[in-house]
């Protein structure tokens, strides 16, 4: 008897172990596609987001508002260009406000990647931990980006870099 009929045996541990490194096969590259295609709103970095709005809603350049800590003045300065806010810094900020005042830095960055992912100061979340002082340091941004903001009657021309602060003239 020459029959060629083969047995194969497969244990159920080994069928278990196959079937589940498929699904996760699946579930990774269905992960892949959903984080990476192309169009997809939050698959793009944010700096890769413009606004979609002509308009211009800043006057380019750097803004300051002042914060006063314990008779010690800080600045925030707050880069805006025609259309978006560049970058947001505390300046002026000495080891004793720092010592003195352990969550502005934190709280900064915090509120700063917010604001630049949504290129607004609408629903910012703080954690309470820190929320006085992000409060404070929101006020100052919101001060900033009101002297930068583009009146409606207001000609839009195009100019260099301009910076607008509070100056105190000492003469």
């Amino acid at each position: 008897m020459n029959s060629k009929t083969k047995i194969i045996v497969l244990r159920m541990k080994e069928l278990i172990y196959t079937g589940i490194f498929v699904l996760l096969g699946i579930l990774l590259i269905v992960l892949l596609v959903t984080m990476f295609a192309p169009g997809r709103k939050g698959g793009e970095p944010a700096a890769a987001v413009e606004p979609k709005e002509e308009k211009n809603l800043y006057r380019p350049g750097l803004y300051t508002a002042s914060i006063v800590l314990g008779g010690n003045a800080i600045d925030l300065e707050v880069t805006v260009e025609k259309d978006y806010i560049a970058s947001i810094r505390l300046v002026n900020l000495n080891e004793t406000i720092t010592t003195m005042y352990p969550l502005m830095q934190p709280a900064l960055e915090n509120l700063t990647t917010q604001i630049y992912s949504t290129q607004s100061l609408d629903n910012i979340t703080y954690p309470e931990e820190n929320q006085y002082t992000s409060m404070v340091i929101l006020d100052a941004i919101k001060t900033a980006l009101e002297k930068a903001k583009v009146s409606d009657g207001e000609e839009e021309k195009e100019t260099t870099r301009e910076t607008q602060t509070d100056k105190k003239i000492v003469e």
